[in-house]
């Protein structure tokens, strides 16, 4: 059985005390990472984690910590790898609009992807759930993805690509309601060409010179 604490691979300064866990903690987080995105935090236990993870509840605690905690875990991984792409898009490309379009195309591919549960972890993880703190974490980080929207919109007024009576929060707004909608959509059904379609039409809305 694991011990529940990294120990150091034997090299020249000799053995380190412990055993090594008997699993990878990568590959177990990412069954985590899996299993809250499919069920959603409320309906996944920790006797499911246990099962889905390969280890067991002792090892499950060690590694990290409670299920709330390993939920936290779960979800920045989940930020800096497949949900990223929103915030590359609006890094990379030159305006918002560009930036934003990229980022509801790339939802279409991402949310309708049969390589894992279709739809957002950010969207979907806490339905139904019981849990204030998760909701509120939730809800806290869906919540900045439309200010950064909003802050990107801002600063493309103040640069005059975009009229100066446009209204920001608004179109941020609606590009966020588009992307949670758009999450939904794939749960129920919906296909990446069905996705694109409406992130195509979502653009149409934007203020022109």
């Amino acid at each position: 059985m694991a011990t529940g604490r990294d120990t150091q691979a034997q090299g020249g300064t000799g053995r380190t005390r412990g055993r090594p866990r008997s699993f990878d903690r990568a590959t177990a987080l990412e069954k985590a990472l899996m299993a809250f995105w499919e069920h959603g935090y409320e309906a996944t236990s920790v006797s499911d984690l246990t099962r889905i993870m390969g280890i067991g509840a002792p090892s499950l605690y060690a590694a990290f910590g409670d299920k709330r905690t390993l939920f936290d875990e779960v979800v920045q991984v989940y930020a800096d790898t497949y949900g990223a792409f929103g915030d590359r898009a609006l890094a990379e490309e030159p305006t918002a609009r560009e930036g934003i379009a990229r980022l509801l195309r790339e939802a279409a591919a991402a949310y309708a992807d049969p390589a894992h549960p279709y739809g957002c972890l950010m969207v979907h993880a806490a339905t139904n759930c019981s849990s204030p703190e998760v909701e509120a974490l939730l809800r806290d980080r869906r919540n900045a993805s439309i200010a950064a929207l909003e802050s990107r919109i801002r600063a493309d007024v103040a640069a005059g690509l975009l009229p100066a009576g446009t209204d920001a929060a608004t179109l941020a707004r609606h590009a966020g309601a588009m992307i949670q909608g758009m999450s939904q959509q794939a749960r129920d059904g919906a296909d990446r060409e069905e996705l694109e379609a409406l992130a195509e039409i979502a653009m149409t809305i934007w203020p022109h010179d």
